[in-house]
């Protein structure tokens, strides 16, 4: 029992170590969650060079979480950080698809397979918002191209059957971004059928009426 005093204040050394680390960790996580979700606001607003710059900001937040809990394995896997992991993949995947580039995957990001699945899964059901706006103003084709990116992620990401421990309850996600697809299709159609609508009325009026004087009595 001599030692006893050593060793309580040794274990006391690591703890204090290990909540230091996990409070920086802490806090660059909550300021990842800022930056991605200011560059999704941009990217609604059609700010792309400032989601951008705002995407490019929440990489090096993190890193500086990875950096943080780099001898702290137990923490970096302890559920916040792949939360804030998984809107930086949101961010990251809602500005391909908006700018039609390819997209990121989860190495280019320094993040785990099962926060960019789900990351990807959220970043399709913000598609519709993109989708909705884009009818609003009477884009159609750009609403279009979304909608099929939209269903293109979720019939990829049923595929993907693993327990939900392995896949973050990625099968949740997909549940519910099925919903989202679907009534982003029928938000789509039947703009798409007012559309045409309006565009054949419109050349109907635009037709001259020709009167037939030969069938005058």
């Amino acid at each position: 029992m001599n030692n006893l005093p050593d060793v309580i204040g040794h274990c006391r050394e690591m703890l204090e170590t290990k909540y230091k680390a996990r409070e920086i960790a802490l806090a660059h996580g909550r300021a990842l969650t800022r930056t991605c979700a200011n560059a999704i606001r941009s990217l609604h607003r059609g700010e792309s060079e400032i989601a951008r710059i705002t995407l490019d900001a929440a990489g090096e937040e993190a890193q500086r979480v990875r950096s943080a809990l780099a001898t702290h394995p137990d923490l970096y896997f302890a559920g916040y950080v792949q939360d804030a992991h998984k809107e930086l993949a949101e961010a990251e995947t809602l500005f391909a698809l908006i700018h039609g580039s390819d997209l990121p995957t989860p190495e280019s990001l320094g993040i785990a397979p099962a926060a960019y699945l789900n990351g990807l899964a959220e970043a399709a059901s913000e598609g519709r918002r993109y989708c909705l706006d884009c009818l609003r103003r009477g884009e159609r084709e750009p609403a279009l191209r979304m909608l099929a990116a939209m269903d293109e992620i979720l019939s990829a990401l049923i595929t993907v059957d693993y327990p939900d421990a392995i896949t973050d309850g990625l099968r949740r996600t997909c549940d519910a971004l099925r919903a989202v697809v679907e009534r982003t299709r029928g938000d789509v159609t039947n703009a798409v059928l007012q559309f045409r609508l309006l565009a054949a009325l419109e050349e109907q009026s635009a037709t001259p009426v020709t009167e037939d004087y030969h069938s005058r009595p």
